[in-house]
């Protein structure tokens, strides 16, 4: 009898970051035909609906916090509290700790041991 496989994490969400948010907005539109909306009380952040079938990751532009700032993918865990610490034991490091999001869930941002950035997500609609 073999035991069931535990499933992988997916990547979930994407963020692009950018300078100018309409000129971002306009090139993906025009690139790949995705939709582009603002997210209610987010300022400078919009969803990118994809168009791909449902278990394809939707994403958003945002305001670029940083020179450095990179597109972030996240990816769906069980707990961020397990795994950032699971994160720290491997070698990574946790750049913006557990974060709520009303009524969707909890994202943490963390770098890889080559220190490449990308994100966490727990599904949590309880979250307030």
């Amino acid at each position: 009898m073999s035991k069931a496989k535990k499933a992988a994490s997916g990547i979930v969400w994407f963020e692009i970051p950018a300078d100018d948010t309409k000129r971002a907005q306009a090139f993906y539109k025009k690139l790949f035909g995705w939709k582009v909306n603002p997210l209610p009380h987010m300022a400078e952040y919009f969803h990118l609906d994809t168009g791909g079938a449902d278990a394809s990751p939707d994403g958003a532009i945002m305001k670029r916090m940083h020179p450095a700032h990179t597109i972030t993918q996240y990816v769906s865990v069980p707990s961020v509290d397990k795994f950032t610490t699971k994160i720290e034991k491997l070698g990574g490091s946790i750049c913006k700790p557990k974060t709520g999001v009303p009524g969707m869930g909890y994202f943490a941002i963390c770098n890889d041991t080559e220190n490449n950035t990308f994100a966490i997500w727990e599904m949590n609609p309880k979250v307030k």
